[in-house]
């Protein structure tokens, strides 16, 4: 059985705790935090030993996968250090904050016996498996295009509470990066790799406290040639639902939490969400426990997991060009 250790016990470690809880083919070994009060909840709520550098638990814990559900900036390090020692990675989304430590990271996965899958878990809500089963089945003929919007609000509290949200050097971005990702990830996986996109981000709301945007759009072409438009803020007075829309030749597919598939004949299909049933946040998704379910079975397969770091890496260069053509130099910044 998968000896698994979790490093970094904040606010979406919930569902990682919550996934290997629900396993009988997992046993979690060990916590790392470098704050001694999440460290000290984590480990009275486990009841598995605590460390406060994540070299120590490795060294002492040896675990044979390690998640990691730590602020951005401290991703590709982390994971690089696993994957150097041959401990498979559960690495929270985006890949890395930088498109270097990005690149870093890509190359240790590639070199190491090791495997890594990222938390792009919304691949696989129910309605999304169905909007790609049906776009890859040609029945719909084809994909003329997509929008998708995030609609979504934060607060300054939201990034006071935890400051490298807010910061280039350890958030890598601010929207893009830290919430509209899984829905950028999401365009390109159903309609194709971005091969040029033109847009800008900017701080609408929040410009006092965060060095970062709030709000982004772009207009991408995909290498299908579909065409895609995207929308996102969290200067919205609630968290809406997230929608993607994507018109092909014979219908529309509207994901709006569930898949509305509205024929050109008249006809129309409804496929339902999953009902939540994690104390994580809703807008997390349901769909983290099938992901790192998915992982720990791939384990004993040959190949990489499937939404790999090479994988991962595109949503994060589709980011990373949005931010060149709006904040140039970011790359280059520190918090």
């Amino acid at each position: 059985m998968p000896k698994a250790a979790i490093i970094g016990c904040g606010d979406v470690s919930v569902v990682h705790f919550e996934a290997l809880d629900g396993m009988d083919d997992a046993d979690l070994v060990a916590v790392c935090d470098t704050d001694p009060g999440r460290r000290a909840a984590a480990q009275a709520a486990h009841g598995v030993p605590a460390f406060e550098d994540y070299r120590d638990m490795l060294a002492t814990a040896a675990p044979d996968v390690v998640h990691i559900t730590t602020p951005h900036h401290e991703h590709a390090a982390m994971a690089i250090e696993c994957l150097r020692r041959g401990v498979h990675v559960v690495l929270e989304k985006p890949l890395a904050h930088t498109l270097a430590e990005g690149e870093r990271l890509l190359a240790a996965a590639a070199a190491s016996t090791a495997r890594i899958g990222v938390c792009f878990q919304n691949r696989y809500n129910a309605p999304v498996q169905a909007t790609r089963r049906l776009l890859d089945s040609g029945d719909l003929g084809r994909v003329l295009g997509a929008s998708a919007t995030v609609m979504w609000h934060r607060d300054a509290d939201y990034y006071l509470s935890r400051p490298w949200r807010g910061s280039w050097g350890g958030g890598g971005g601010g929207l893009m990066m830290n919430q509209a990702i899984h829905t950028v990830d999401l365009l390109q996986w159903l309609l194709g790799d971005v091969v040029e996109l033109s847009g800008s981000a900017s701080a609408r709301a929040l410009a006092g406290t965060i060095e970062v945007e709030d709000t982004a759009e772009f207009a991408a072409v995909h290498n299908s040639g579909a065409r895609s438009v995207f929308y996102a803020t969290l200067a919205n007075t609630l968290n809406a639902p997230v929608t993607v829309d994507i018109s092909t030749e014979k219908a529309t597919l509207s994901l709006r939490g569930d898949l509305t598939v509205t024929y050109d004949d008249g006809r129309s299909d409804v496929v339902r969400e999953r009902a939540a049933g994690s104390g994580g946040r809703s807008y997390w998704g349901v769909s983290h426990a099938l992901l790192i379910a998915d992982f720990y079975e791939s384990l004993a397969q040959p190949g990489p997991f499937w939404i790999d770091a090479a994988e991962a890496a595109k949503s994060l260069r589709i980011v990373k060009e949005l931010y060149r053509q709006s904040y140039p130099g970011s790359e280059a910044k520190v918090s």
